[in-house]
């Protein structure tokens, strides 16, 4: 008798718990961050940080994201026990940082920028300790090539309404990538969170971290 069943692959997703992992505070509200950690299995509950994102005159790329994802750990874990997660993302192209646009014309002038260009992605990542303000303060850097955009491509895309809360204006995994050439590096931290990176920095504390 023929079985017309399909085999279930993949039905067990184990936590990070199992790698001696603990839960994360994650100071952000971005669905996106919290879809990774939810696919590698990491436990988390999500706490909104209320910072000023304001880029300093003069602040380089690296400090700006660095700098805010340590403020929103910082900040969220005054209120919070565990470890705490912070996190910023930017676009560098040629010289330029840019963050989420204002409006559709902002979305269509960074499209603009980075159609038939190389660029940079940048995420600040931070982790800080809640019971001993422990942290540890990185950034990843993913190289991003666009295709060369028609208007009626940008017209299309930002019609769409997806630009509008992405850094750089775009993503990745969404109806953006029909434009996307090449990427170079941690794919995730296009997506907006580098989790091996975030891996790596978590192994720095002591496991099983439960803020006593």
């Amino acid at each position: 008798m023929e079985n017309n069943q399909a085999p279930q692959v993949g039905t067990r997703t184990p936590t990070a718990a199992a790698l001696g992992l603990a839960p994360l505070v994650l100071a952000s509200a971005s669905p996106r961050r919290a879809e990774i950690l939810r696919i590698v299995g990491w436990p988390f509950v999500a706490r909104v940080a209320d910072v000023d994102e304001s880029r300093i005159v003069g602040e380089g790329a690296v400090d700006y994201v660095q700098r805010l994802a340590r403020e929103k750990a910082v900040a969220v874990a005054a209120a919070s026990s565990g470890l705490v997660l912070g996190a910023d993302t930017v676009v560098v192209i040629d010289g330029l940082v840019l963050g989420k646009p204002v409006d559709d014309e902002d979305a269509r002038r960074m499209l603009k920028l980075l159609s038939g260009k190389w660029h940079e992605v940048l995420t600040g990542v931070a982790l800080v300790r809640a019971a001993d303000r422990r942290e540890a303060v990185a950034c990843e850097r993913t190289r991003v090539r666009f295709a060369a955009l028609s208007n009626e491509e940008v017209t299309w895309y930002v019609a769409g309404g997806e630009p509008l809360d992405k850094a750089g204006a775009y993503a990745v995994q969404g109806q953006a990538a029909l434009f996307i050439e090449a990427v170079e590096g941690d794919y995730w931290n296009v997506v907006g969170l580098p989790i091996q990176l975030v891996y790596k920095l978590a192994l720095r504390f002591d496991r099983h971290v439960n803020g006593r």
